[in-house]
């Protein structure tokens, strides 16, 4: 981009210093560093001017924001892997690229879904909080506090991708069986490495595993795909672990079933209706039912630094003239 005007790069949210930075170096960068979310009037004000937008998984880019966008608006550099909600059949037909920051959150998203696989059996919040309450602890029981052991269970994966094969390398080192739903079966060599058990149907997985964990993108296929009719197949005695989008799971069934004695617990680091959160979900979580976390799933240093980085190359590609590696491309019908 030597000897050529900067673009205009409006970025919605705080990003890691380093991120700042380096935008500030190669590009006119207006930042948010308040990191106060965006208002739609300044979404629509941003798209105006903006030759590129950086908006994060919060904001919502529909087909009404996009058609109010100015001519010089042609690229969308999403900081997050996930495009749900931008509308990217919309910016296409207005001639917008649309990229994203796959690959960078695999590991740091795992980890915490081994963590939350571990936090709900085991009692792990529960145990923590008693030392913080202000009853006295009053020390070791052979019978107190007692959870469950993962080793020896049954995984069932929904959504083995890059994420879920990596959740399921870790659980196996755990001593977990490895079961999975997919759209397409993965690799022969994957499956003899995970000693995984492939099954078709969703619906004859869910009645069969001791901890679920939700690992597929949001698209409006998989909304609600464990609906209230899923969900009641799932034994009494399992968990169900999502890391994934809040949206994948009906939120108000998955309560019920924990409420009714249904389901022994579950571990959510998102949510439906985010950044709301259910407050059942939060009377639940002080009976230990289920562990909540705010969204944190890929929350490292080195992952934001690691995503701020692929958008930078994103835009410095498109305004060199190359398609950039990140690019998002409409879904066919």
């Amino acid at each position: 981009m030597t000897g050529k005007k900067k673009p205009l790069v409006v970025i919605t949210r705080k990003l890691p210093d380093p991120v700042e930075t380096r935008m500030r170096e190669l590009f006119d960068a207006r930042l948010n560093v308040d990191d106060k979310p965006m208002s739609q009037p300044e979404l629509v004000a941003a798209v105006k001017e903006a030759d590129v937008l950086v908006p994060t998984i919060s904001d919502r880019i529909d087909a009404a924001l996009i058609e109010q966008a100015g001519p010089q608006l042609k690229l969308i550099a999403n900081f997050g892997n996930g495009v749900d909600k931008i509308d990217v059949t919309a910016a296409s037909k207005k001639g917008i690229t649309v990229t994203n920051t796959p690959n960078v959150l695999t590991e740091d998203t795992a980890d915490m879904t081994m963590a939350l696989m571990l936090a709900v059996p085991r009692r792990l919040a529960e145990g923590a909080n008693v030392l913080r309450g202000d009853g006295k602890w009053a020390g070791w029981s052979p019978t107190w506090m007692l959870g469950r052991r993962i080793w020896g269970k049954r995984l069932g994966i929904v959504g083995m991708g890059r994420i879920g094969t990596a959740v399921a390398r870790r659980a196996k080192a755990f001593g977990l069986s490895i079961h999975y739903h997919n759209r397409h079966r993965v690799l022969q060599k994957v499956e003899d490495e995970l000693e995984a058990t492939y099954w078709d149907s969703l619906d004859q997985m869910l009645a069969r595993m001791d901890i679920i964990s939700v690992n597929c993108p949001s698209t409006p296929a998989t909304f609600h795909l464990l609906s209230a009719r899923r969900l009641a197949l799932m034994q009494p005695s399992s968990y169900i672990v999502n890391t994934a989008r809040g949206e994948l799971v009906d939120e108000d069934a998955l309560i019920k079933m924990l409420q009714d004695g249904k389901l022994a617990g579950a571990a959510l680091d998102v949510f439906e209706h985010e950044p709301a959160v259910n407050p059942k979900l939060l009377k639940l979580a002080a009976k230990g039912k289920v562990v909540l976390l705010p969204h944190m799933g890929s929350a490292t240093i080195e992952g934001r630094i690691d995503m701020g980085e692929k958008v930078i190359i994103n835009i410095r590609t498109f305004f060199d003239g190359h398609r950039p590696p990140d690019r998002v491309l409409p879904l066919r019908d």
